[in-house]
């Protein structure tokens, strides 16, 4: 059964953009992780400073896999285009962080796909 974490990050609106860049010169990281199925950055429209970050996965167990290899490395400074050439690590975009997890348990596509 396919997990799904949902990454809630309070970004104050002048951390928006640099959140954003951030995200995007890391596309395509997770992709390659063995039991990863979807991924999406949602920025909030209705005056809320949350965004989710929503990936699904095969089973919790690849989620952990890739929390204790690329993500922990990528958080710790060992990941590229973290804001810089070497020197300090950048100050992180949000201020909170809630994960939210679970199970899916119906899922419907668009007919014909």
């Amino acid at each position: 059964m396919s997990v799904v974490k949902i990454n809630v990050l309070t970004v104050p609106a002048e951390q928006r953009e640099v959140l954003e860049k951030r995200f995007a010169s890391r596309a395509h990281a997770v992709e390659s992780s063995d039991g990863f199925e979807w991924f999406e950055l949602l920025r909030p429209v209705d005056g809320t400073d949350n965004y989710l970050v929503y990936t699904r996965w095969r089973d919790e167990e690849s989620f952990q896999a890739w929390m204790e290899g690329p993500m922990k490395a990528a958080h710790q400074g060992a990941g590229a285009g973290e804001g810089g050439e070497g020197g300090e690590r950048p100050k992180p975009a949000a201020s909170g962080s809630t994960l939210w997890s679970f199970e899916v348990v119906q899922q419907a596509a668009p007919k014909g796909e």
